[in-house]
């Protein structure tokens, strides 16, 4: 499988040939649902908390004695029935996270990409590389790509001027290589990557 190479100023700069186990699987929804779910509740922060009884300061001491009040029989103030008191069967801090096999997670990074390709919304680039930091000039060349919210994947290490000037557009988010994931691939309208993501993938699964 072939997929057309462009400058940052848009001009054509050949072709680079991928596997077609990774760019040209048909995509599978359910192995991407999978993914993006397990993402979301890794990065959930699980310290959503209340007191129980147990933690709530109050006395131990009865309320009142036990019979002869006309009222119902109560221990101490912490109850959860009272203002004030331990919340029953409430939030604790745990993690959300849930277990996916390694195998499922690689299958779903190869789904995300191929279907980027397969809806035309995947851009490659020769470099990722800008003279200056700014990000005037930087949007003027995303406009004749025609990239608005893309997800921008370079090598192991993305160019500081290119990476000053991109990180003040809006909808725009740049990775490095190590970075790349299923949830940013699908949440962005385009996927663009540089000849060295290309290659640092095909070594990833092939290698």
């Amino acid at each position: 499988m072939e997929l057309k190479v462009r400058t940052l100023a848009g001009k054509a700069a050949g072709t680079v040939t991928v596997s077609d186990d990774v760019f040209g699987l048909e995509p599978r929804a359910d192995i991407l649902q999978r993914m993006v779910r397990y993402q979301q509740l890794k990065r959930q922060a699980g310290t959503h908390k209340t007191k129980t009884r147990g933690e709530v300061k109050a006395t131990s001491k009865k309320m009142y004695r036990q019979k002869g009040t006309g009222s119902a029989r109560h221990g101490n103030k912490a109850a959860p029935q009272f203002r004030g008191g331990g919340k029953a069967f409430g939030p604790v801090a745990r993690s959300h996270a849930i277990d996916l096999p390694k195998k499922v997670r690689v299958l779903a990074l190869k789904h995300a990409l191929s279907a980027k390709a397969k809806a035309e919304a995947l851009v490659v680039l020769d470099n990722l590389t800008a003279k200056d930091a700014k990000t005037k000039a930087l949007i003027a060349q995303f406009a004749g790509l025609k990239l608005g919210s893309a997800l921008i994947v370079g090598g192991s290490e993305i160019e500081k001027n290119f990476g000053r000037a991109a990180r003040n557009i809006d909808g725009v988010d740049v990775l490095p290589i190590q970075g790349i994931n299923v949830y940013d691939i699908l949440r962005c309208d385009t996927l663009v990557l540089s000849k060295a993501a290309i290659e640092a993938l095909e070594a990833r699964f092939n290698g």
